[in-house]
């Protein structure tokens, strides 16, 4: 979810593990709309002590992860301001980034204090947790307990073309090109048998006849 405009962005996860590990990288590679700076991502590597230390504080009681949320508002803690000149100044984040969120669900939070999940996976699985909590707690254990998460964007890869709206756009073509081409490297620097690739290669061509491409 964006902050900023409050547009949600999905995410195209391409993996054969991800049902071992659903919060710790369980993608392969990760497709979306186009590649942005500043991303909260939770299931980073970097962002392990994070999940733990967010895990921890939603065990707490609810009044004292209020209190821990109130604490690091700007309006409440002038000291605030100053930390963030500071990440700025090494280059860490930006204002944006470190804004709490306005709406957190108490009751959602009160009853995972009640189930006391053993796991960051379990923590998200309980209903009325969604991205304004998750949020919530990733600030607190960054600010007040120094366990920082990954703000990096985790997309590789983005080969959007035109929207879900039924409107049409215009196609870019040479971005299409460089598409297929990546692709067709791709295919040919995998590590399969050369009937895999081939056969690969043929459905690629199919897909990239003149015929198709005026569908899209």
């Amino acid at each position: 979810m964006s902050v900023e405009d409050r547009t949600a962005r999905r995410y195209h996860w391409i993996s054969d593990s991800v049902n071992q590990d659903f919060v710790n990288e369980p993608h392969e590679a990760i497709v979306g709309d186009t590649k942005r700076g500043v991303v909260l991502d939770m299931t980073a590597k970097e962002s392990v002590e994070c999940r733990k230390t967010s895990l921890d504080i939603c065990k707490e009681n609810p009044l004292k992860v209020k209190r821990l949320f109130e604490s690091i508002r700007p309006a409440r803690q002038s000291t605030l301001q100053h930390w963030i000149q500071q990440s700025e100044s090494r280059g860490l984040h930006d204002i944006r980034v470190l804004s709490m969120p306005r709406r957190v669900n108490w009751n959602a939070l009160r009853e995972v204090y009640e189930f006391q999940p053993s796991s960051y996976e379990e923590l998200l699985s309980i209903r009325g947790v969604g991205p304004a909590t998750v949020r919530g707690l990733t600030l607190v254990s960054e600010i007040i307990y120094g366990k920082p998460p990954s703000w990096r964007d985790p997309v590789k890869f983005s080969f959007a073309y035109g929207g879900k709206d039924g409107v049409p756009r215009p196609v870019d073509r040479e971005a299409m090109d460089q598409s297929i081409e990546l692709l067709k490297e791709s295919i040919q620097k995998a590590r399969v048998d050369e009937k895999t690739k081939l056969r690969s290669l043929k459905k690629l061509a199919r897909y990239i006849t003149s015929d198709n491409l005026n569908n899209h």
